[in-house]
């Protein structure tokens, strides 16, 4: 006997557990096969319903600049180029300066870190 499964919105947190459930049961599924259909489908109603309902605060800038420099071994000389001198770093990862345009491109080129994540300071 074969189960239909019938793909709609979620609405709720039942649904949505019931969503995860079935993506579990689904990810073993064959490439190309009607069931990767169908989890593609639900993947994507259960990512939108856990975007509007749990939404993940964006981080804050000055913690992605600190947690980028030791990701590379970096100490505020290292990157005092990206904000125009040692004292600029310093009043900057303390928060008594906010980063100005320059300093938000130099350190997305330089330091790979998304002027998105700058922007939002």
């Amino acid at each position: 006997m074969e189960t239909k499964i019938q793909i709609k919105p979620i609405t709720n947190e039942q649904e949505f557990a019931e969503a995860n459930e079935l993506i579990e049961v689904l990810l073993e599924c064959p490439e190309g096969s009607e069931e990767e259909k169908i989890l593609e489908a639900i993947t994507i109603l259960a990512s939108e319903y856990e975007k509007k309902h749990f939404p993940i605060p964006k981080p804050n800038p000055i913690e992605v600049i600190k947690y980028r420099m030791l990701e590379l071994d970096l100490n505020q000389k290292d990157v005092a180029k990206y904000f125009g001198g040692e004292n600029r770093v310093s009043e900057v990862l303390n928060g008594k300066r906010q980063l100005s345009l320059k300093m938000i491109r130099n350190l997305h080129k330089n330091l790979g870190i998304s002027a998105n994540t700058l922007i939002s300071m």
